[in-house]
């Protein structure tokens, strides 16, 4: 199920250059061509995208800022990680029952982000989100293998920028879930090189620096190597797919 209600109006093409590489044209009056380490992209709705890309840059996409939101690009991200395991799904990141919340309206962006990962199994002793409470203290997440799969909801990054999260480190992600999480630029899906999910526990203090492409453990003292975000970086970092579009003029500012 998507939020977004109608094809974006932006002519787009899109095709697959390798398994992990996606070269992708956006084209108006003027066309230019980019490519960077992602996987294909929904359309979406085209007045949601511009109330995001008309506002001063943000790190996230998150629900529609207030015109005094200033924000600047961030290089590393510092806090409390929550460790989960493998083939956590859609479902659990955020249950079907929520997807009736609309994304644009900021109490219901908020309200989406209160039930971030309500849906993981009772295992999990500890909430993610505590109840009563519309974030998380948790600004990191440590996953296993097989990250967001599942359905092909936008919720579900969405949910998780909402909720607080800056980033998601795991061994490996659906690429529904990659994909939408560049598009939307909620959250940095970032690779590690090994199961961080079996070396940190939920609560520790944790610090991933994008530039050095690596996770520091400041509880353990250890480091580990991330697989570098690469060109998906800028993305995410602008905003989103549309937002980085009219960022490199690709699409020209309304």
């Amino acid at each position: 199920m998507s939020f977004f209600s109608a094809t974006a109006t932006v002519p787009q093409n899109l095709t697959f250059a390798s398994s992990n590489k996606l070269s992708f044209s956006l084209s108006s009056s003027s066309s230019s061509t980019s490519s960077f380490n992602s996987l294909s992209f929904p359309s979406f709705q085209f007045n949601f995208c511009k109330s995001i890309t008309t506002s001063p840059q943000i790190t996230r996409a998150h629900a529609p800022p207030t015109p005094a939101t200033t924000t600047t690009a961030a290089s590393s991200f510092h806090g409390i990680c929550y460790v989960v395991g493998d083939n956590i799904d859609t479902d659990q990141i955020i249950p079907a029952e929520h997807l009736t919340l609309v994304p644009s309206k900021r109490d219901e962006y908020e309200k989406l982000g209160s039930f971030a990962l309500i849906g993981l199994p009772d295992s999990y002793s500890v909430r993610f989100v505590e109840p009563g409470e519309i974030k998380t203290k948790y600004s990191i997440i440590i996953g296993g293998a097989n990250f967001g799969c599942g359905s092909s909801r936008e919720h579900a990054p969405v949910a998780l920028g909402a909720s607080g999260v800056a980033a998601v480190v795991a061994e490996s992600y659906a690429r529904i879930f990659f994909r939408n999480s560049v598009a939307t630029g909620e959250v940095y899906p970032l690779e590690s090189e090994t199961r961080l999910c079996e070396e940190c526990h939920t609560g520790d203090v944790v610090t991933v620096e994008l530039e050095e492409s690596r996770l520091i453990n400041h509880t353990t003292g250890k480091e580990y190597q991330l697989k570098p975000i690469g060109d998906a970086g800028p993305v995410i970092e602008a905003g989103g797919i549309f937002a980085y579009a009219r960022k490199t003029g690709m699409i020209p500012t309304r």
